[in-house]
């Protein structure tokens, strides 16, 4: 993956819901100027409790990263909202609760989605952003990085 910089906005795509397929979202938010805000026990409690509170997606399997974080999520319900209204709200909640006001402002204001169209990419990009704190240098390996989980098992459905 790229630097999440180097594109102006984030290609856009509804999410395509197929009968008896599972619906799952690779999802990318970056703090406000990149700022290293998320890697640290206070701020990963904050967001789990958040994810859980806003409960018409489910977050599956995260990393947090120090300014930005990666996440897979799927719909909860059958009637949801798009998956960035999800992470404006989310992200509005975190920022009412956040640990420092002088952080703010914590996010930046667009998300990067991409809807995982079979099983293996999900294995695949999960892989890949399992190792992300290995290839910037933070940990030796991936399960040493304490910032990470998953809060729901997202399983995909062929």
């Amino acid at each position: 993956m790229g630097d999440l910089t180097e594109r102006k906005h984030p290609a856009r795509q509804s999410i395509f819901e197929q009968r008896n397929r599972a619906v799952i979202v690779f999802l990318t938010v970056c703090t406000a100027k990149r700022k290293p805000l998320l890697a640290n026990t206070a701020v990963q409690e904050l967001l789990v409790d958040v994810w859980c509170e806003s409960d018409l997606w489910l977050v599956g399997c995260y990393v947090l990263m120090p300014d930005h974080l990666h996440l897979f999520c799927a719909p909860a319900c059958v009637e949801h909202p798009s998956v960035r209204k999800w992470a404006q709200y989310w992200k509005s909640r975190a920022s009412t609760r956040w640990p420092n006001r002088l952080e703010q402002p914590v996010w930046q204001s667009d998300v990067w989605d991409r809807q995982l169209r079979t099983g293996e990419s999900y294995s695949e990009k999960w892989a890949y952003v399992l190792n992300n704190p290995v290839r910037h240098g933070l940990v030796k390996n991936a399960e040493d990085w304490p910032y990470q989980g998953e809060l729901n098992s997202l399983l995909w459905h062929d």
